[in-house]
């Protein structure tokens, strides 16, 4: 009877993670439906440009690696988005906020996939 409840309870778990996983990939597929994502390692900076009697800030997205092609042809670091709130900017940053969810909820899934397996194998051991 012990037995029996044991893996009542452990197949209860595992349905529930199961779950969990499958919101949480709903919730991420929801994401990917609103738009764009940034590349992964990507986010918006700002500098400061100067002239002689003023300064201005522009932004641009940057990303750990070349990926970016310049209008001459080459790789860059960095795409120029311009001033602040323009159709460039606003879309980086937006496109950086789903990659930043979309990373963010792809952990919990990852978390609970491992914890879903070592429940699998506690389940799989029960019945040998």
């Amino acid at each position: 009877m012990t037995k029996n409840r044991n893996e009542q309870d452990l197949l209860a778990r595992t349905e529930r993670l199961q779950r969990a996983i499958d919101t949480l990939n709903s919730t991420i597929e929801q994401i990917r439906n609103t738009g764009d994502i940034a590349p992964p390692k990507c986010y918006v900076l700002r500098y400061q440009a100067r002239t002689k009697d003023k300064s201005y800030y522009y932004y641009k997205l940057h990303a750990s690696l070349p990926i970016f092609t310049t209008n001459k042809g080459k790789k860059s670091k960095y795409k120029h988005l311009g001033k602040a709130g323009t159709v460039a900017h606003v879309k980086a940053v937006m496109d950086v906020a789903r990659r930043s969810q979309i990373d963010s909820l792809q952990r919990a899934v990852n978390s609970l996939t491992e914890s879903w397996q070592d429940l699998t194998k506690m389940l799989e051991s029960e019945n040998t």
